[in-house]
């Protein structure tokens, strides 16, 4: 990309865990990312991101302490490009298993449930990533191909389900629905496919 194609994208920081590590990552293929909590430059931004770690109940209440909550409900408003990654992809649900009567986004109407008993917890590892379907997320990225994952909790199947891994049976692993995409695997821990990924979200800018 040129410097008059970097697309701007907007990386929110709420403050709870290494949010940087994906705007490295979006600024390493191109991108001109900003982790921000900024109103103005996340409207003005082309695309926006969701990251996370840690607990679902905190990173809401932060999302709401700063603002972020109604920003994020703004930008997938606006038709922008919206990007969840690990427990920014469960902050988009209605609800999470992990921190019962705290909402989420309610951005996609599913909840979020705990891994299947009988595997250990987290999932902190690699794993092959099933798609399935021609998702556009996963254009150019082999199939099945090796992502890194670190969770205990993931979503519910629903509509628009693209990729899952095998961790005590299926486990939804990628959502494209409108314009939100979402992944439960870090894109920017999983090398030359998880870098494929976050290409494919920056085609979508311009």
């Amino acid at each position: 990309m040129t410097e008059v194609e970097r697309p701007l994208v907007a990386v929110l920081d709420y403050g709870i865990g290494n949010l940087r590590s994906a705007q490295k990552a979006l600024e390493h293929l191109g991108a001109d990312a900003h982790l921000t909590a900024d109103a103005g430059l996340i409207a003005d931004a082309a695309g926006v991101v969701l990251p996370g770690v840690g607990a679902f109940g905190s990173c809401m209440a932060a999302l709401h302490r700063t603002g972020l909550a109604d920003l994020s409900h703004e930008a997938v408003a606006s038709g922008r490009p919206f990007l969840g990654i690990c427990v920014g992809m469960q902050l988009l649900y209605v609800a999470s298993e992990e921190d019962p009567g705290v909402a989420g986004l309610g951005i996609l109407p599913e909840t979020v449930r705990r891994l299947p008993d009988g595997v250990k917890h987290p999932q902190m590892q690699w794993n092959i990533l099933e798609a399935h379907g021609a998702a556009a997320m996963l254009a150019g990225v082999d199939d099945p191909t090796w992502v890194y994952f670190v969770h205990s909790y993931a979503p519910e199947p629903g509509p628009g389900v693209v990729a899952t891994c095998d961790y005590g049976g299926s486990v939804v692993a990628g959502v494209e629905r409108d314009n939100v995409w979402a992944m439960q695997f870090h894109p920017e821990k999983s090398g030359r496919a998880g870098q494929q990924i976050l290409a494919n979200f920056l085609r979508r800018l311009s």
